[in-house]
């Protein structure tokens, strides 16, 4: 009889292996050769909101992690690292954003390994993945914007008063030190037709879906803000053009690959953003303006596009 994975890797003793491998931070899941899931630890469900018993008996790819890249690109077809580990017999590893039950895009470190019966043969592979985004850094944050009550009660991110403060203190730094400062002024497309279409708590939770990916695939010093309605404001320290323009494609395509789970199927947004690099002669009035008249070209040239100050 041929060993399944989990036979091969729990070998004689279950509970033990289970014991041990449910108390890692991070999440470990094994597939047969048809990529079905054959186990699940807790790591995997704290990191991706799944239950071992949503997940178990599934093919990784039937909409569950749908691991893209930061082009925004589905892997589950082209680029599956446990494909790629059962194909070519060797560890892969990569940088890629799974995504969570609730809908948002959550930044892991993964590695697939193969595994192999007694004759050397593939039976399957072996996942591990922990999250890279700097959570403890975000929890200070949102810890001490509650005890300012500047967080946005919808979203949980910083809202306008809190995000003005920041741009006004980053904006003196620039002028005085000459630190590169850029800004992103994103809006969910289409927003109003989905309120009206789904209703406002529905709406809600677009504007969370929305507010968790772009947090969870931030740096942990940049900051996040919801400016007002479905308007989202990242400030980011440190930047040139070039770079600050990935960023904001990088926010794009990983929003437009969120979906929420609702009764009729999966559902996603869009957004359309404009980016500015801040000038000497800036106010936090005069860069907004420009990155929100940016923002909208890009919904002015068809929507779910990013629109940057000409070179």
């Amino acid at each position: 009889m041929v060993a399944t994975p989990l036979q091969v890797i729990v070998g004689p003793r279950p509970a033990l292996f289970r014991e041990i491998v449910d108390g890692f931070e991070d999440g470990v899941y094994l597939v047969d050769p048809a990529r079905r899931i054959t186990y699940w630890n807790r790591g995997a469900e704290r990191l991706t909101g799944y239950s071992a018993g949503e997940v178990i008996g599934h093919c990784c790819a039937d909409n569950l992690l749908v691991h893209v890249n930061d082009c925004g690109e589905v892997l589950c077809r082209t680029g599956c690292p446990l494909a790629a580990t059962m194909q070519g017999g060797k560890p892969i590893e990569a940088q890629i954003y799974l995504h969570h039950k609730d809908g948002h895009r959550v930044p892991v470190r993964v590695r697939a390994t193969p595994m192999r019966d007694d004759h050397g043969h593939i039976i399957g592979a072996v996942e591990t993945f922990s999250d890279v985004s700097d959570q403890l850094a975000i929890q200070q944050r949102l810890d001490d914007l509650r005890r300012l009550a500047m967080l946005d009660e919808v979203t949980g991110l910083a809202n306008r008063r809190y995000l003005e403060i920041a741009l006004r203190a980053r904006l003196e730094e620039h002028q005085r030190y000459g630190s590169l400062l850029g800004l992103i002024f994103a809006d969910v497309d289409n927003f109003k037709a989905v309120n009206d279409k789904l209703g406002h708590p529905t709406g809600d939770r677009v504007l969370q879906m929305v507010a968790r990916t772009l947090t969870a695939t931030s740096r942990p010093f940049d900051l996040v803000g919801r400016f007002g309605g479905e308007e989202f404001v990242v400030i980011v320290v440190n930047v040139d053009r070039r770079r600050l323009l990935q960023i904001a494609e990088r926010y794009r395509s990983l929003v437009e690959q969120s979906k929420l789970k609702l009764a009729g199927g999966l559902f996603g947004v869009t957004i359309s953003a404009g980016i500015t690099l801040a000038t000497r002669r800036d106010t936090v009035e005069s860069l907004v303006q420009r990155a929100d008249a940016l923002m909208y070209l890009s919904k002015a040239k068809g929507r779910n596009q990013v629109t940057a100050d000409p070179a």
